[in-house]
């Protein structure tokens, strides 16, 4: 049988699949006052049309995965390209000429972004089966890690890029700019082959393309749950950042407005060399003396444990740049255990790679829909410092929960396998 060689134009084309998509996902906000100035949305309307996009994506999250387990990675993607196309092409034409008549502005973005979020749902789940797929194991962290950076590079290029284009055209210029990189993918993964990994089979019949089944037993394996607690909670801590790492700079740490702006995207600045990284480290000391069990737990550990440890002394320091750059590198480190954890889901999941991650993705999904809404709310009873003591507690928590994951399959997973297939077997 052939060796499966990795497929790095494929992991490529992946980030830049993610990165596209990120693009799409995060215009709204950058055109947001805008939108809200034409359209007269307040502040509550234009938040339920971010929650739209949030509501849309954790429903499909599990769905989407389970689709790219069982019809590939590529052609999900291909199909999910565009509609990122489409749904953001039709948000620029909202309350545009002949389309003002047709439905009001709030109700069209509404339902268009809670498309999007729907449409968005398969890009990282996607991303994991065709990693699990494409690349050798030895090698997934890194993978992951490329792909994943995509977050970092989404973060960094969408603000200054759109804004520019909307100060000199107008927010509908800045979203068709915006779709551009997923028009672009999108035609890309319609010419691209994937890999053979190995040789063919003898028996013709066997060379026809079939739908993969999907393992839902394996997402019962005590690792797994272990696994997606933890990614929970590196969901709940990072999401903080996202959401609100700038108004905490420019309201409790009194930076003004552009340095609070420049000040907020060191982290993201910071991630995309975080995130690969991590993932690369992973994988060196998996394929090391220590072996996967150990390579993989290290870095997810000592970065979110190191993270905490940051967010303790940037929530504590009176000097606010400290507390500026504290924070950044500790969302920095928060951010560079995406590859070993995604690397760990492809080894355990396997063909069921597409489930898992969404399973998984939906878990960091929920601890980002709960923090941003929590932390203000404890910020408010018990003072910002605390609340972020709470998230670095959280942080080293998520840390702590790797001591029981297995990433090649323990003993304790594999026996309930065994369970599994002699209670299926005597059931026959």
């Amino acid at each position: 049988m052939a060796v499966r060689r990795p497929a790095w134009g494929l992991v490529a084309l992946l980030c830049a699949t993610a990165t596209a998509g990120y693009l799409c996902r995060v215009n709204a906000s950058t055109a947001g006052a805008l939108l809200m100035h034409e359209f007269g949305l307040s502040q509550v309307a234009m938040g339920r049309v971010f929650s739209a996009f949030l509501l849309g994506y954790a429903l499909c999250m599990v769905p989407a995965g389970a689709i790219a387990d069982r019809w590939g990675a590529r052609r999900v993607l291909t199909v999910a390209a565009w509609s990122w196309t489409a749904l953001t092409l039709l948000q620029a034409l909202v309350g545009w000429g002949p389309f003002a008549a047709v439905v009001a502005a709030l109700p069209a973005l509404l339902a268009l972004r809670f498309l999007l979020g729907m449409a968005a749902a398969p890009t990282y789940p996607a991303s994991a089966a065709g990693i699990s797929g494409w690349i050798p194991a030895p090698l997934q962290g890194r993978a992951a890690g490329i792909v994943l950076a995509s977050i970092g590079l989404g973060s960094a290029i969408a603000p200054p890029l759109l804004s520019l284009v909307m100060v000199r055209w107008g927010w509908r210029a800045s979203l068709v700019v915006s779709a551009m990189p997923a028009l672009v993918v999108s035609v890309l993964w319609l010419v691209v082959r994937e890999p053979n990994p190995a040789a063919a089979p003898a028996d013709p019949a066997s060379r026809r393309p079939q739908r993969r089944s999907v393992p839902w037993h394996l997402l019962r394996r005590r690792s797994f749950a272990l696994l997606t607690a933890s990614y929970t909670l590196q969901g709940y801590v990072g999401y903080i950042f996202v959401f609100w790492f700038y108004l905490y700079l420019v309201q409790e740490r009194h930076f003004d407005l552009l340095q609070g702006a420049w000040m907020s995207s060191v982290p993201w600045l910071l991630s995309i060399a975080s995130i690969p990284l991590g993932g690369w480290l992973a994988d060196r000391l998996a394929t090391g003396r220590l072996g996967p069990r150990w390579g993989l737990r290290v870095v997810p550990m000592a970065g979110l444990t190191a993270s905490g440890a940051l967010i303790g002394v940037g929530a504590h320091t009176t000097n606010a740049w400290v507390a500026a750059l504290a924070l950044a590198f500790a969302t920095a480190l928060v951010l560079c255990v995406e590859g070993p954890f995604w690397a760990c889901l492809t080894r355990l999941a396997g063909p069921g790679s597409g489930t898992a991650g969404g399973v998984m993705n939906l878990g960091s999904n929920i601890g980002g829909l709960i923090s941003p809404a929590l932390t203000p709310v404890l910020a408010a009873w018990i003072g910002w410092e605390h609340a972020l003591h709470v998230a670095a507690v959280l942080a080293v928590i998520a840390a702590l929960l790797w001591l029981g994951i297995e990433p090649a399959g323990g003993r304790h997973d594999d026996e309930q396998d065994v369970a599994k297939v002699g209670r299926a077997e005597a059931s026959h």
